[in-house]
């Protein structure tokens, strides 16, 4: 893979960037198989399982401590966050006169686990601003920050929007210093919220933050967990370091596993990164600093988020680099589609509207060697690594060239909420999840980003679990024994190995002896031993309130004899009227030893109404807007869920 080293082109002013989440105001060599952490938790649980419970969660939601968070309107926070999360109301819009929120909503179903994870940058810069009697509280900044909420973010969030992040020294002092003093209080006040409602065994919450540069109005946005309450004194931001490896190295420099300390990063919305994600940005082109990088992204970025409210990010159509029949499935809550035409809107700070004019472009690859920008307004060119799928291709490309693997990621999913309704993902029940989401027909709109109509609810994270402790939790995204879903909560079970026996969906014992006989999930198939092909054990069991399953898919990717990238989806199981579950132990007969390949599962239900038909629903006849009659959205979706994959390294 070359060096992305292109000067970036960007053609409007960066202050439009920030809308990031939709928006308004508001810091080692290793092999490559991670071995986890003992866990000190282990076992004390009365609900403890060698074979795992699939436990569901968000590992992906702000509160009023995120500088573009909706819930600065309502009001809410990491508290509220959590109480949603286990089943109580909280605050929503409408908001009255006196700036309150009035409305109430409440999840439909309690989550097992959750993180929390505002926006690491400007903790301090708000807290200076918004704080009567600080120093700067009266500065021209302040008072111009507090006079908008949409305008305060942005003055905010041009910072992030350049490859060379600084705090702003009339707000901050010469040295950053002021913020980052004042930043100290949000964050505890943080993980007092997290240590405050970690319930072992029934409910964990992991102290997080969002990690968020978006260079060149493009996504280069991670999720920081951490694994317990040692922690360091402040988040290393995007400001702090602005590019993956060096938050890698700035957080082993803060987070002692001496004392306790361990983390991981999760990257999001690789769907908006105009090519940011590759491996090796602003590295030299040497296999000792490759080989450097992927030690340690092994190391700590395990899995990423496949799908949120932002779209998905699994797969594209049209990739003349991949080799495939395009996949109907990539198409359901895309909002990058390769030839389409993105007409977007610029702004400038400079304007009082903020409004500049109108950019259309035509979405393309990105040219070898390069990278994008404006991926956070749906536009922009496309590289492999945007997706999913066809980056799990690079990585195996990589392998073979310096016998370590970069991008070899599991998956979950999350909602990205900015409302604090952390989980709240059910379509007919949709309250939006950032500003300008807060009724029907404010959600019924081109918002702003990829939100409004273009949005979704988001997905949840599941793990695979032996009990619902931080520890357990933890090494099981490690190990990348984790899946995601666009919603429901499907239970997918994917096992690989040679000795598999082919009677194993029948067996009362089937989970004893995949584990027995086969690796899981997020595991690498070894060398064949008696057999030559591999076999997969692919189970889902349904949302126990959802609708039926209907079919089971084998995602293959492998790099062929020529170094070409190919994927294939296998339909192995169906049922056309539904099932409960789904099972079959599926022999991968095109198997080449030779070939470094990987394959997951998709399990899909059938086709079920969209979100926006609920809101228009909602709307009397005749104000209708027209995306409700005009047929420009699909008014169904295909639900599903998606396994971490297993490896093949070919010989």
């Amino acid at each position: 893979m070359k060096k992305n080293s292109r000067p970036f082109q960007i053609t409007f002013s960066t202050a439009l960037l920030i809308l990031l989440a939709g928006c308004s105001e508001s810091q080692l060599p290793i092999s490559q198989d991670v071995k986890p952490a003992v866990s000190s938790e282990s076992g004390n649980c009365e609900r403890f399982d060698e074979n795992r419970t699939a436990l569901f969660g968000d590992l992906h939601i702000h509160t009023s401590y995120s500088f573009d968070a909706a819930a600065n309107s309502t009001g809410a926070t990491p508290e509220d966050a959590h109480r949603y999360a286990r089943g109580e109301s909280i605050p929503i819009f409408p908001i009255n006169e006196q700036g309150v929120a009035t409305g109430r909503t409440q999840i439909d179903r309690p989550l097992d686990f959750l993180a929390v994870t505002d926006h690491g940058e400007f903790l301090g810069e708000r807290a200076l601003c918004r704080s009567q009697g600080s120093p700067v509280y009266d500065t021209e900044f302040c008072v111009a920050y507090r006079s908008d909420e949409r305008q305060g973010m942005m003055m905010l969030g041009t910072v992030i929007t350049t490859e060379t992040p600084a705090r702003i020294p009339e707000i901050c002092g010469a040295s950053g210093s002021l913020c980052r003093d004042f930043a100290l209080s949000p964050w505890q006040n943080i993980q007092a919220a997290s240590n405050s409602a970690n319930t072992p065994c029934e409910f964990t919450s992991f102290i997080a933050y969002e990690y968020t540069g978006t260079p060149g109005t493009s996504n280069y946005h991670r999720n920081v967990i951490f694994r317990n309450d040692a922690v360091p004194g402040l988040p290393v931001s995007y400001i702090d370091a602005p590019i993956d490896s060096k938050l890698w190295s700035a957080l082993d420099a803060v987070c002692d596993i001496d004392a306790g300390c361990d983390y991981l990063t999760i990257p999001h919305n690789s769907n908006l990164a105009n090519g940011r994600m590759a491996p090796y940005m602003q590295l030299e082109d040497t296999d000792v600093a490759k080989i450097a990088y992927a030690r340690s992204r092994l190391k700590r970025e395990p899995i990423m988020e496949i799908f949120q409210h932002k779209g998905g990010s699994e797969c594209i159509n049209g990739l003349s680099s991949v080799f495939g029949a395009p996949d109907e499935l990539c198409e359901v809550e895309a909002v990058r589609r390769m030839g389409q035409n993105k007409t977007y809107t610029t702004r400038d700070m400079s304007s009082s509207t903020l409004v500049v004019g109108e950019a259309t472009e035509v979405t393309a690859e990105c040219a070898e060697g390069t990278v994008g920008a404006n991926g956070m307004v749906g536009a922009g060119c496309v590289h492999a690594t945007d997706f999913q799928r066809s980056a799990l291709l690079v990585g195996l490309k990589e392998e073979q060239a310096i016998g370590l693997n970069p991008i070899k990621l599991g998956v979950i999913a999350a909602t990205d909420t900015h409302s604090a309704t952390s989980g709240g993902v059910k379509e007919s029940e949709w309250v939006g999840a950032v500003t300008a989401e807060a009724t029907p027909l404010e959600r019924l709109q081109p918002g702003l980003l990829t939100s409004g109509i273009d949005g979704n609810p988001g997905g949840l994270a599941g793990v695979w679990a032996r009990e619902n402790t931080r520890d357990e939790i933890f090494d099981a995204m490690l190990r990348k024994e984790v899946f995601g879903t666009s919603g429901p909560r499907i239970r997918p079970r994917f096992f690989a190995g040679w000795e598999l026996d082919a009677g194993l969906c029948d067996a009362s014992d089937m989970v004893s002896q995949a584990y027995a006989t086969g690796v899981p999930m997020g595991g690498d198939l070894s060398a064949a031993t008696i057999s030559d092909k591999p076999s997969f054990l692919a189970y889902a069991a349904k949302d126990p309130e959802g609708l039926k399953l209907q079919e089971l898919q084998l995602i293959k990717g492998w790099i062929d004899a020529e170094g070409k990238m190919n994927t294939q989806v296998l339909p192995i199981a169906t049922a056309e009227a539904g099932a409960d579950s789904l099972c079959k132990v599926y022999t991968d007969q095109g198997f080449d030893p030779a070939q470094s390949a990987y394959y997951y599962l998709r399990a899909v239900e059938p086709r079920s109404p969209r979100w926006h038909t609920y809101d228009c629903d909602a709307i009397a006849e005749a104000e209708r807007p027209d995306v409700c009659t005009n047929g420009a959205y699909p008014g169904s979706i295909r639900e599903m869920a998606w396994t971490s994959p297993i490896w093949y390294q070919g010989r």
